[in-house]
């Protein structure tokens, strides 16, 4: 028997295998995929995430793969563009996007290294159920015969879709409606340094370096119109790029080099994290819109916060349940503002007047225009940022009178 078994092997289940066989635990870590291959991701660490690859003695691994450190970051408005550097996060600075073929393959592998025993090509067809407890599982390999394996708790890190979610039926909570939709592809031949956002109305378009010297630039739309854009992508997604003459014309000057990948699949979501037998981390624990690119981040934060509290169940320092409820609430109280925010970018509603007018001011405040890029970065609070206080500040220094809000109204 095992101590765990993890189902699914990217950025949430590998490092939580890692990290549990790390401390001497007997972990299975499953995934139908086999590695290195690719995902429908954001790509995008932000510093808290590199942080925990460099206490984990991962960084190395991620900056010899000629992925390139993105230090700075600008939001062009149409009218005017703020660039900043966000608050560093336990000494790092660097944000680094790379892709998923590169990422995951250093996951996994770190995961063998720690003694995990990995499966790829697995399909997990079945979780197995004892009155109410689960206690393991049964799939197979690609052209193999059914087999089935037993663990004190199973770990659903299998994506938003979790077959461990749904087959313990776990509540879900603060559901919010699929806002986006968005594609991506890669490009080369095109200079760039930091990530570059540009928000429109009802369309938003975001570059970043990555691998191999490519630039990946992302389009988004509202939902509602995911079904008339994808009758033409490319078409769409050129003529969005319109909206920005200067980034379509260094994307005419560069070459596409893959094809493009997008979902209208962008459900925002919490689910109860763990119950008998079983636990959910990342994707499958709690999902958002990829507007402010926390995925991976949050998977690499919510890994160690599993396994910590697996560790003191397990070992009987504390009940399991109690540990796991932690997990749940520490999870919940880090990224609940961040999730609201996240919900109110992926609106693409044009920015009120109240905050079309901060990000006036934050013109030329550079101290002030940084902590604002770390409220994405997740480096800053977000209800310290945007507190009265803290605007009034903001505003003071720009010598502008604050609107009144909706709630002062």
């Amino acid at each position: 028997m095992y101590d765990a078994i993890v189902v699914g092997a990217r950025c949430a289940g590998s490092p939580t295998a890692m990290l549990l066989a790390r401390k001497g635990y007997r972990v299975l870590l499953l995934d139908k995929a086999t590695f290195p291959s690719d995902i429908l991701s954001t790509h995008y660490i932000q510093q808290a995430g590199i942080a925990r690859l460099k206490r984990w003695g991962l960084l190395e691994r991620l900056t010899a793969s000629s992925c390139p450190p993105i230090s700075t970051g600008t939001f062009d408005f149409g009218p005017f563009a703020l660039t900043g550097v966000p608050p560093q996060a336990n000494g790092i600075a660097e944000a680094y996007c790379p892709r998923r073929t590169v990422l995951d393959k250093i996951l996994v592998d770190a995961a063998v290294a720690a003694g995990a025993e990995l499966r790829e090509g697995f399909t997990v067809q079945e979780v197995l159920m004892d009155d109410q407890r689960v206690t393991g599982i049964r799939g197979r390999a690609r052209g193999g015969s059914s087999v089935t394996e037993q663990a004190r708790i199973v770990i659903g890190a299998d994506g938003r879709h979790s077959l461990v979610a749904r087959t313990v039926q776990a509540p879900t909570y603060n559901e919010k409606p699929t806002l986006g939709c968005c594609y991506y592809t890669y490009w080369s031949d095109i200079p760039m340094e930091g990530f570059e956002i540009y928000p429109r109305d009802y369309r938003i378009m975001v570059a970043f370096p990555t691998n191999d010297g490519l630039v990946c630039i992302l389009v988004a739309w509202p939902h509602a119109e995911f079904r008339a854009f994808r009758a033409d992508i490319e078409g769409n997604y050129l003529k969005t790029l319109e909206l920005v003459p200067k980034l379509a014309e260094r994307v005419r000057s560069g070459k596409r080099e893959e094809r493009f990948v997008g979902t209208a699949d962008l459900t925002n979501f919490f689910r109860k994290p763990y119950g008998s037998g079983w636990a959910l981390v990342g994707d499958a624990g709690y999902h958002k819109d990829p507007s402010t690119a926390q995925g991976i981040t949050d998977a690499f934060r919510d890994a160690e916060l599993l396994t910590e509290a697996l560790d003191s169940g397990l070992t009987e320092r504390r009940p399991l349940e109690e540990t796991l409820a932690d997990y749940e609430r520490q999870r919940n109280e880090t990224v609940m503002p961040i999730y609201e925010l996240t919900c109110q970018l992926a609106s693409f509603e044009p920015p009120p007047p109240q905050m079309r007018q901060l990000f006036a001011a934050l013109q030329g405040n550079q101290e002030q225009t940084n902590r604002y890029f770390g409220t994405i970065a997740g480096t800053v609070s977000v209800p310290e940022f945007f507190s009265p206080e803290n605007i009034q500040r903001i505003m003071a220094a720009a010598g502008v009178r604050a609107l009144p809000t909706k709630s002062a109204d």
